[in-house]
This record gives structure tokens, sequence and C-alpha cells, in this order.
């Protein structure tokens, strides 16, 4: 592909900071061999998922491959078995390992964004090699070039996939050594083609004392190419874990062997300066978001901040997975907030939080230090929203830093462009927006489900289906008492209708069922006493009384009924036919 030819129509422009999961669904065994069939999925959606069958060699050939770039690294992954390896109890129990040793490298934030648990996880999106295309890229622009030389490949001193360094020299300048960096388009790419190469053509003319300056910036309709001097002291994140800056990402920080963080009154000169420079670039209206320790070079004692381009690449953050889970991190200036605060932490204990929100912070040389990583790393803060730069800036921790420089800050854009920036920056912090409530809805709808499957809830559950149970039972069984009654007193017309209390009714008298009316009044003394109260007639039986009462004069009336005493009753045929 030349340097200039335009990217392959329909290209997906993955966001490799997604995170993949991985589970084991079944296992399958073979002559002389187990298969493991793993479902993976990228990110909340089980749409965006595939299937994968790997064997145990698979797994310990990349377990081999990250010990190697990783010193002393120690993975969980079940021990090799030569014989009996068949056995089905053998093999449920190497599963169960093996899903432990997946879920490791997919919750560790540096391993599971490297090429090589990439490419086993996902083949189909990662199997193409990024160093043979960078290297056709450069190549293509040393044509038009030609005082540019490469000496080396820098072999993955960047945690990013698709962007590749070199260490380059100058012909007429050969002790001079530079960086080249190479990178590929990111899903939030949403400049036009021109304003995009405009834009890091304009990126060698930026002139900060904080900002790390471009050499030289060139741009086609499917990446951009940059380079800068080589700095032998390397990046704050070398500094802090006493690394090599060409030695590669996963070897420098994945595994260190002595974590220590820096002195207090570097803590607040370098937050102090990196502050600064995110204010600049803020009231400029130049979008960022990649603020990280490698990130941030040193020179002396000054920190100058690198990495412009990829906003305009339109590449993914480094922790994206983390401030995409809080929705009141929904604009570049709060995401910038909040990887200053990860800075900040790694500053002060020589390693990243194990998890954020923190929920507690170790001892710190100062209170000033932790009162700023509340406000940008507790749980308050995450749920309520970043403070700003400037109110960062006059916090204690950095309000009494002095600084020495003579440099003018400069950096023109021109109106048109700025235009196109603040439309790009919009479509950036509108993807993060959906992407942050789709993830809130599938919280949400988890622990819902979590709640509902709980053993307490199952408990709860059953005790109200019991209760239901026998409130349907006795409401049933008076129903079918109530329509068995109504039969019974439509059949005998002994049923009289209930009547308001005001105007009782006297009972049917039909067969045995009437009661004996009471007494006529006495005509004259000696008056006759009255009838037990007992004996009188109630003003209104209650239905169930009045139910039972008809249903017995009913069966009495069929068990004394005598044939005997009905009337005999006298016809007049006229059927019969007349004989004339």
């Amino acid at each position: 592909m030349a340097f200039m030819e335009k990217p392959p129509a329909g290209k997906v422009l993955l966001d490799d900071t997604v995170p993949l999961t991985a589970a084991i669904e079944a296992s399958q065994s073979l002559q002389s061999h187990t298969e493991y069939i793993i479902r993976v999925q990228r990110g909340i959606s089980v749409e965006n998922s595939w299937q994968i069958v790997r064997r145990y060699s698979d797994f310990d050939l990349l377990n081999n491959s990250l010990q190697l770039k990783i010193v002393g690294l120690s993975l969980p992954l079940p021990p090799k078995k030569l014989i009996g390896n068949m056995d089905r109890e053998f093999i449920a129990e190497r599963q169960k390992g093996l899903q432990n040793y997946l879920n490791v490298i997919t919750t560790n934030h540096i391993l599971s964004n490297c090429e090589l648990v990439k490419k086993f996880l996902d083949p189909n999106n990662y199997s193409a090699s990024y160093t043979e295309i960078a290297l056709q890229q450069v190549s293509m622009f040393f044509r038009s070039e030609p005082k540019w030389e490469v000496v080396e490949p820098l072999k993955d001193i960047g945690w990013r996939i698709r962007k590749k360094y070199f260490l380059m020299k100058i012909k007429n300048q050969p002790k001079e050594r530079l960086v080249l960096s190479w990178a590929d388009l990111g899903p939030d790419k949403y400049l036009s083609d021109k304003d995009f190469q405009c834009l890091i053509k304009l990126l060698p003319s930026c002139l900060h004392p904080y900002i790390y300056r471009v050499t030289f910036a060139t741009a086609n309709e499917s990446s951009a190419l940059l380079i800068r001097m080589f700095n032998e002291k390397g990046t704050l994140k070398d500094l802090i874990y006493k690394a090599k800056p060409k030695d590669p990402f996963l070897r420098k920080y994945c595994n260190p062997k002595k974590i220590q963080g820096l002195e207090l009154q570097q803590i607040k000169t370098y937050g102090r300066q990196i502050l600064e420079v995110l204010k600049f670039l803020h009231d400029k209206g130049f979008p960022y978001g990649h603020l990280h320790a490698s990130n941030v070079m040193l020179e002396g004692d000054t920190c100058r901040l690198l990495d412009l381009e990829n906003s305009l690449l339109g590449l993914p953050s480094f922790y994206r997975s983390y401030f995409s889970q809080f929705r009141k991190i929904n604009t570049l200036e709060s995401v910038d907030v909040h990887c200053f605060g990860h800075l900040l932490y790694e500053m002060t204990y020589g390693r990243p939080p194990d998890s954020v929100p923190v929920d507690s912070f170790p001892p710190a040389p100062s209170m000033a230090v932790v009162a700023v990583l509340e406000s940008t790393l507790s749980c308050e803060a995450c749920k309520n929203g970043m403070p700003t730069v400037s109110r960062l800036l006059q916090m204690p921790l950095f309000s009494d830093v002095l600084l020495t420089t003579s440099e003018k800050p400069q950096f023109k854009i021109p109106t048109k462009l700025k235009e196109a920036l603040r439309i790009a920056k919009e479509c950036i912090e509108k993807r993060l927006i959906e992407e942050q409530k789709q993830i809130h809805q599938h919280r949400r709808l988890t622990r819902a489900q979590s709640h509902h499957g709980s053993e307490e809830e199952r408990k709860k559950r059953k005790i109200l289906a019991r209760k239901k149970s026998k409130r349907s039972a006795v409401e049933n069984s008076e129903e079918h008492s109530a329509k068995y009654s109504n039969s019974n007193n439509s059949g005998s017309g002994a049923s009289s209708p209930l009547t308001s209390p005001s105007s009782p009714t006297p009972p049917s008298t039909a067969g045995m069922s009437a009661l004996p009316p009471p007494p006529p009044p006495a005509p004259l003394p000696p008056a006759a006493p009255l009838p037990p109260a007992s004996t009188e007639v109630p003003t209104q039986l209650p239905p169930q009384a009045v139910n039972g009462v008809s249903r017995g004069a009913l069966l009495s009336s069929i068990q004394n009924f005598q044939k005997g005493t009905l009337r005999k009753a006298e016809t007049c045929d006229h059927s019969a036919p007349k004989i004339g």
C-alpha cells in the first residue's frame, strides 16, 4: 500500500481498549488430546461474541510467550500431566484451572491490552502484523524524504497494538537519534481527511515549556507519522519504575521488581507542570484525553507532554475502561482530570491503583496529596464528577509551587480548524456518553438478576408462593361452596333474597322450613307471657344460615315424601278415535 493511498472501503475501526471476557463452555476429548470450546465476548453485548477452540498446548504456548516478555511473571496455568490426562475428573479439574487463568489475564489492565492475548482470544481481528504494515508505510515515506534513515525498530515499547516506533537518524547528523512513531486511525476519528492532515502538520508549530516538541509530522487518509528527538532519560513512568526507555512495555511495567513512589517535592513540581499544560490545551479548545505516565517525557526536572496527535487520530485512551464506568466523567476535560488522578497515584505509591474507585488510600507523604487523590479517584468523586484543572491548581499541594520558565507558549490554530476540533470533540464525548449509558443499564440488569437469583430472595419467593397458594385455595373453596348453594336454592324455590337490615323479610314458609310466627297479642288480661327471645324471628339471617335451612328443608322433603298423599287427578282423554 502506498503511503498516500486511501484505506479500504468499509474498514472496521475497533476500540482495542474494550475488555474481552472469556468463558469455557465445554470440552471435547479427541483421540489423544482435549479441546476446550471458549466463548469470547467484547464489551457488554452478548451479540458481540464468538467461539474459539483451544487445546492445553495453546494455553502453554501463550503462557511461555508472556513469561519471555515479562521477567519473573507467574501466572496460574494448570501444570502438565502426561499420564491420565484423558480422565473425566482430571479434564473437569483442568477446565476450572484454565478458566481461572483466563480470568487473570483478561482482568489485568496491561496483559489484557497486549497483542499476544488479543491474538489468542480474537484471531480474526488481530491476525495482521502491524510492524510490517508500519515498515511499509515508513519505507514509502522515506522515498519522498531521503534525509531520514531507520536505525532499528523499537519493538513493543508502547502499549498500543496499532502504533509502532523506530529509532531514526538524520544522514548528515549521524550522532543524533530521533524516534519515529506511526499510528493507524482509531474509532474516534471524526475530523475530515483535509482537516485531519492540516492539524497533524500544525503540531510542529506548537511551542510550550511542558509539551515535547514535534520535529516533523505528516499524515494520509489512514494513518499519521511523527518524528521527535529521542530522550535517553525516558518518560515519567520509566523514572517511577526504574526502567530503560528502549525495553518493551510489558517487561518494564507489568511486573516491577521494586515499588517506590517519588519524593514529595517531585510530586508537587511534576503535578503542577502537568496541570499547567492541561489548562493551556483546554483554553485552546484542543482535545487531549490521553494523559498517563508513559505520555510524559522527562528533561531534567521538567515534564513535557507527549502524543497530542492521539485525539486527532481518534485513538482510545489508556484509561478508557476505567472512566467509561462513570457517567459523570463525560467530557474530555473531566477525562484529563480523572487520568491525572491515576498519574498522581502512580507518582505517590510507585504503582497504579488496584481498582477504581479507591475506597481508602495508603499513607502518603502529605495529606495534601490524599486530598487531591480523593477529589479524582474516590467513590464520591467518580459518582458526583471531577473538579476542574483550575480547581486542582488552587489546592494546597500545587498552589505554592513556583515555576521558572522563560519559554512563551505558542500554538496558533486557524478559526476553521478550531471549529472542526470543537465538532470532533463533541462526537468523541457523544460516543463516550452512549457507551457509559449502555454499561450503566447492563450493570443495573445484572444487579437485578443477581438479586433475583440470591438464596435469600428465593426463600422469600417460596414463602410468598405458599401464602398465595393457600389464599387461592381458600377463595376457590368459598366460591365453589357459594355456587353449589345457589344451584340448590334455585332448584327448591325456597331461597329468599337478602335484604338490607332496614327492611327485613320473613323467611320462606315452603315445606318444613317455616318457623312458627310470633304469637298474636293477648286480647285481655291476664296477659299471656311474651315468648322467649329465642323464638323470635330474626330480622335477617346470614347467608350461610339461610342456605343451611333451605338445604335441610329440601333433603327432609325428599326423605319424607309419600306417594299416597298425592291427589288423584281426573283426566279427560279425547285422543281415542270416533267411529260414526
